[in-house]
């Protein structure tokens, strides 16, 4: 059986709202393996968000703990946790976040930048990428000359760009049509094959889901199932369906 590369420990996420202190994650416990494709679905505000970002290094958890690849997160200074969020994990937004500014291969260079990759480096990986994800002949076009399918798969490329571990997208086919979703996820799955990365995507997406391989439910800040590939597959969620199928496993 393959590692785990993901655990929390009973984490737990509050905020404070004036002199309310609203709870989003209560004690959640996963395990996640090296190589899987897992989906956190559940209703808005359930605080599979809140996970991902605990996941990503984007937020730190107000109790528990939330281990990856061995290291626990919070005992990471400012500075190692940002080498960990350029370093091991890769982003995927909804709406793409693309620089506007900058063309295709300059957005897949910039986190490349940051991680001061050597310039010449930093075109022939960023070239690489962008053929990986069949948009080499797009490579000097700026995002507002693209498609949605196109600026996702340019997010895609930016996501791999430092070679991380982790891939973490944040409903990645959200904005797009079922033509353009089904193909973003059947790229992600060959990348994740040739990478040997592990994928884990918060979505409202049953196409999405119909592609994982373990799917977590979560509500009102907590899991509250588990379902294997057997599982979704007994659930028949296809492309087909629209979201209301998901409702049942919330």
């Amino acid at each position: 059986m393959s590692e785990v590369v993901v655990q929390t420990l009973h984490a737990a996420k509050s905020y404070t709202r004036g002199r309310l202190s609203i709870a989003a994650l209560s004690g959640i416990n996963l395990e996640i393996r090296k190589g899987e494709t897992v989906a956190i679905v559940g209703p808005s505000g359930s605080g599979k968000t809140s996970l991902l970002n605990l996941i990503g290094g984007l937020d730190t958890p107000t109790g528990g703990k939330v281990i990856v690849e061995g290291t626990d997160l919070s005992e990471l200074s400012d500075d190692q946790l940002s080498r960990y969020r350029l370093r091991k994990v890769g982003f995927i937004f909804q709406f793409y976040n693309l620089m506007r500014t900058l063309t295709a291969i300059e957005n897949v260079e910039f986190p490349m930048s940051l991680a001061k990759v050597p310039k010449k480096e930093q075109r022939d990986r960023a070239t690489e990428l962008l053929r990986a994800v069949g948009l080499q002949l797009r490579a000097n076009h700026m995002p507002d000359e693209m498609s949605g399918g196109e600026q996702q798969r340019v997010a895609v490329a930016r996501a791999l760009a430092n070679n991380p571990s982790i891939l973490l997208g944040d409903e990645p086919t959200g904005d797009l049509d079922s033509k353009s979703a089904k193909a973003l996820m059947d790229l992600l799955r060959s990348l994740r094959k040739d990478r040997q990365m592990t994928l884990i995507f918060v979505t409202h997406d049953p196409l999405v889901v119909a592609r994982c391989d373990r799917v977590y439910a979560v509500r009102d800040g907590k899991i509250t199932k588990e379902f294997t590939k057997k599982d979704i597959e007994s659930a028949k969620l296809s492309e087909k369906y629209d979201n209301t199928m998901l409702e049942g496993i919330y």
